[in-house]
């Protein structure tokens, strides 16, 4: 079978870290046909388009999407961000982020092995809000979270299966539940229900703020979390930092149900001050591509690719040498 993956280097490394990963794609000798998308901050100072309706229509007869980063300072926030990310999560209907962290013993913790799973199409990201009064001394903003017991179930239910299949099938929640006490409610309470159906897995709740404390103190306690949009956001990037980096941390933007394309992409941004200069670490980028090779059935390309990884860890050079480095494993 020959998988229609699209290529969207983007902006800052996206382009040299999303070259490596392909690079080590090519060298596991999965079919695929790349289908090349210039999207990011470079187009839309070029022409003024984000996702143009063709693109978006494109986009939707692939397989997957692997996305290396987008955004660059002369656009203004929100642009990108929403315009293009966030658009494509909610038309794609990307409704799980998936990020795994994997890391040894440090200074802090006894090792890392958890998943968090992160709704991704609700929340604070939603796009609820607005301004009254805008530009004067009695600007009002607001910016609303928008949280379905449809949205939530689904996901929380994901979490329970991911959970299940893992050796220790432990899940927690995490939320804000005694000050958040609306959406912490329907989190929890849909969290409590759905937890009848799978009696085999162990659940736990914890607030954000205590997870917090734990993911640097105590991450070895966590398997699998689940989560809202903005606390999923804020956690796995804390997640990065002590799982070996923000430079090593992947992700998948995922459409369990397959009526569309997942996107698979690295967490750590467009990075525009090293673009360039050889320095970005395209192991993320690698680890993404693997995701996308395990969502697309080939995993025994994905269990390659990561052994390849895990091998190049004591390996120093530039983007490109790592990347090298990797496929001559393969």
């Amino acid at each position: 079978m020959t998988h229609r993956i699209g290529i969207v280097g983007g902006d800052g490394i996206g382009p040299e870290v999303v070259a490596e990963a392909t690079k080590v794609l090519d060298a596991t000798d999965v079919a695929y046909t790349p289908v090349v998308f210039d999207l990011g901050g470079t187009r839309y100072l070029r022409d003024g388009e984000v996702l143009p309706p063709a693109d978006l229509t494109a986009i939707r007869e692939l397989d997957a999407v692997l996305l290396g980063a987008v955004g660059i300072p002369e656009v203004p926030p929100g642009v990108i961000e929403r315009g293009l990310l966030l658009e494509l999560r909610f038309e794609l209907d990307l409704y799980v982020n998936l990020r795994p962290f994997v890391g040894p013993p440090s200074g802090h913790n006894d090792g890392v092995d958890m998943v968090v799973v992160r709704e991704n199409t609700e929340g604070a990201y939603a796009g609820e809000g607005g301004y009254l009064r805008k530009g004067t001394p009695h600007e009002i903003a607001t910016q609303g979270s928008v949280n379905s017991r449809f949205g939530v179930e689904r996901c929380v239910r994901f979490a329970f299966e991911l959970a299940r299949t893992r050796e220790r099938k432990h899940l927690t929640l995490v939320h804000k539940t005694n000050v958040l006490t609306f959406a912490g409610d329907l989190w929890q309470r849909t969290f409590t229900d759905v937890a009848q159906e799978y009696a085999d897995v162990e659940t736990a709740y914890h607030h954000v703020d205590a997870a917090c404390i734990y993911f640097v103190q105590d991450p070895g306690r966590y398997d699998v979390l689940v989560t809202d949009n903005l606390f999923g956001d804020i956690l796995t990037d804390l997640g990065g930092a002590v799982s070996g980096g923000i430079g090593r941390a992947a992700s998948a933007n995922l459409n369990p149900d397959r009526t569309g394309p997942s996107l698979f992409e690295p967490v750590h941004g467009s990075a525009p001050d090293i673009a360039g200069t050889g320095a970005a670490d395209p192991r993320a980028a690698v680890l993404s591509a693997a995701m996308m090779l395990e969502f697309l059935g080939e995993d025994e390309a994905a269990v390659r690719v990561r052994d390849a990884v895990a091998k190049s860890e004591d390996v120093a050079g530039t983007t490109s040498e790592i990347g090298d480095a990797i496929a001559e494993w393969i």
